[in-house]
């Protein structure tokens, strides 16, 4: 699928304004796993394997586009709620991805971002984030940030604790959103213009609360292991079809979209 916003990003002259039309943060809620397994009888850590496999392809096509960053919500702090096999086999699957794919995201000049409390994990994967990160971190081509044991509420508090720390016996008056953005995960990140759920569930399960004051959301039925890049075209000509005022009066709003097909 071609449009001028989308497609027109990859001839545009590097010192020219930025196109509105393709957003700058892109934010991914990985949803539909289990149910595309179970649909093909398959077992559940076929279908996080088979989402696994999607993230390259929608990587590669947001680096075309212009995306400067996009965050994908890996594992959220209510996950731990589930049977232990899938929490140890998808902790298995985060080792096994990150081994496979770091040199690739370096040699493609890609920033890995991990947000989150890690501590929770167990000490190879805590000590592989460190060294990717580590590995990626001068990188300026892309951001891919991926969230996990995230909870959008732990990141406010958490966000909060910090800076009473780092400002003993500060006025409440001292604290406004400026004082918070620093002490945030995401430091440092735009803020999502476009938060993509697949599974057609119409909710933020807990992600990036503060972050997504003004983003749009876009909801589709089509479960994570089927999200193809044309699917993330169609998202994409969607948000550049939206109008954003950010709460201004103009200009008048275009016709809502908030949910897709599948």
């Amino acid at each position: 699928m071609k449009h001028p916003g989308v497609d027109g990003a990859l001839a545009r002259p590097a010192d020219t304004a930025r196109d509105p039309s393709v957003p700058r943060h892109v934010a991914i809620i990985m949803d539909g796993n289990r149910r595309w397994a179970a649909q093909r009888a398959l077992p559940q850590m076929m279908g996080h394997a088979s989402g696994a496999r999607r993230i390259r392809p929608l990587v590669e096509r947001c680096m075309a586009v212009g995306v400067e960053c996009l965050t994908l919500f890996a594992f959220s702090t209510e996950n731990w709620r589930r049977p232990q096999d899938e929490v140890s086999g998808l902790t298995k699957l985060f080792l096994r991805y990150l081994r496979k794919e770091a040199g690739d995201l370096h040699a493609r000049g890609i920033r890995l971002k991990i947000i989150g409390d890690v501590s929770k994990f167990d000490k190879p994967l805590c000590q592989l984030f460190d060294e990717v990160e580590h590995l990626t971190h001068e990188n300026t081509g892309l951001t891919l940030a991926v969230a996990v044991n995230y909870g959008g509420r732990w990141d406010m508090v958490r966000a909060m604790q910090r800076w009473m720390a780092a400002n003993p016996g500060s006025s409440p008056d001292a604290f406004d959103e400026d004082a918070l953005q620093p002490y945030l995960s995401t430091a440092g990140l735009p803020d999502p213009d476009l938060l993509i759920r697949t599974g057609g569930e119409v909710r933020v399960s807990n992600f990036m609360l503060w972050q997504m004051a003004y983003t749009e959301m876009y909801f589709t039925e089509t479960l994570f292991p089927a999200f193809s890049v044309q699917r993330l075209d169609e998202s994409l000509v969607w948000f550049a079809g939206r109008n954003r005022r950010f709460g201004a009066s103009d200009p008048p709003p275009r016709e809502p979209g908030l949910r897709a097909s599948a």
